[in-house]
């Protein structure tokens, strides 16, 4: 078995547009990186009809523990009549989605279309799991 280099998810940035909070991650999203961010997507997600967009563009590795957050945050979005919306471009991305039978379960877009995605945003540093 090869080992793959980790380049796990270690910040992102944030912005919000309109009503809608925009999340831009970048590296990894996987065993490693799931922990931190759960914490951080269970709190744009208490209120009641969020609206999150997760910008995927950035992530070159998403995993099976990725793909499960994906789907919590769904879950807590859609239990409070929110909505959510990644963003991916990726055709791997797409794929890993029709393999697991989750093509259905999200709406993926190429890009968000309020305005720029990737224009100035407030940075905030997620630490991994297991570092400190």
């Amino acid at each position: 078995m090869s080992e793959r280099p980790t380049g796990s998810a270690d910040s992102h940035a944030e912005r919000t547009v309109g009503t809608t909070t925009v999340v831009i991650l970048s590296g990894d999203v996987d065993l490693v990186t799931r922990l931190s961010l759960a914490a951080h997507l269970d709190t744009l997600t208490d209120g009641p009809r969020p609206d999150l967009v997760l910008d995927l563009r950035p992530v070159p590795f998403i995993d099976c523990a990725g793909l499960g957050l994906l789907c919590r945050v769904r879950n807590r979005v859609a239990a409070r009549g929110g909505r959510l919306r990644l963003v991916s471009g990726s055709p791997s991305f797409r794929r890993i989605l029709r393999h697991t039978g989750l093509t259905g379960v999200f709406q993926v877009l190429p890009e968000f279309g309020e305005g720029p995605v990737a224009g100035p945003a407030h940075r905030r540093g997620v630490a991994a799991a297991g570092q400190g």
